[in-house]
């Protein structure tokens, strides 16, 4: 079924995930092409393929009755259902040329996140999620990462980490959504965000990903991660179970140390 076919009777996990891989295969055909990775000039922080890659999801999702909120263009119309949409997450690494950028699209429904899709544009590498079935890397399931110690985590971060955090390493990447999904398939330990600027487009879709292979995700100062907001900011922490609350006291330490 593709979104030309869909209409409100048929929305199940099924139905959902084949047009949001169909929105996510409209941008990589979008950018097969792209030969402009520059700012656009219409806003300080929006380069030219936000554009690009917004029309292409917009172009698949706009055929059903999902309601689209899009780091680009706002909150559509719709009814119901609500598909939370970055079109470029790390379009700045993008426009370097940085390997590391992301589309994420993450549909909610009544009880939060319910289906995602994060596709990984330089390693054409596709994760997705559906609430209570699990999360796939490029159509294979993902198992539960291994928790390690955590003086020996390498963990991802947004903004500035404290000098004597206690975990071995950390990286600064530059898209919120890929660092969720490589704490999910287990190359990173854990995931802090220190700036408090982040977006639900930024994390929502990963968010789903890391939360169905066990990975637990919060917000540092306890706030609701699943809002229906393009004003909201948070804060997420990701981690197995076992280092979520060494990660949760170093980022809730660094605001006293501010």
């Amino acid at each position: 079924m593709n979104a030309d076919e869909m209409n409100a009777d048929e929305m199940n996990a099924e139905a959902v995930l084949a047009v949001l891989n169909e929105a996510a295969d409209a941008v990589v055909d979008a950018f097969a092409d792209q030969r402009d990775w520059g700012k656009s000039g219409l806003r300080h922080d929006q380069y030219v393929p936000d554009l690009v890659a917004d029309e292409a999801v917009l172009g698949v999702l706009g055929a059903t009755d999902i309601a689209v909120l899009s780091e680009e263009s706002g909150l559509g119309p719709g009814t119901g259902l609500v598909a939370v949409v970055d079109p470029v997450d790390g379009s700045t690494n993008a426009s370097l040329p940085l390997p590391w950028f992301a589309t994420s699209l993450c549909v909610v429904d009544e009880d939060g996140p319910w289906v995602a899709v994060v596709h990984d544009h330089p390693s054409n590498r596709r994760y997705t999620a559906v609430r209570g079935r699990g999360a796939t890397l490029d159509g294979a399931a993902l198992a539960a990462p291994t928790a390690v110690e955590f003086s020996e985590a390498v963990v991802a971060v947004n903004g500035v980490p404290p000098a004597q955090a206690g975990w071995w390493q950390f990286r600064t990447m530059g898209s919120c959504a890929l660092e969720l999904c490589a704490v999910a398939d287990g190359r990173f330990a854990g995931f802090v965000d220190f700036a408090g600027s982040l977006h639900v487009w930024d994390y929502l879709g990963a968010l789903l990903v890391c939360r169905e292979v066990g990975v637990v995700v919060a917000d540092a100062e306890d706030r609701e991660l699943a809002v229906i907001d393009q004003h909201a900011q948070r804060s997420p922490v990701a981690a197995p179970p076992a280092l979520i609350p060494h990660l949760l006291s170093v980022r809730r330490g660094s605001d006293t140390n501010c």
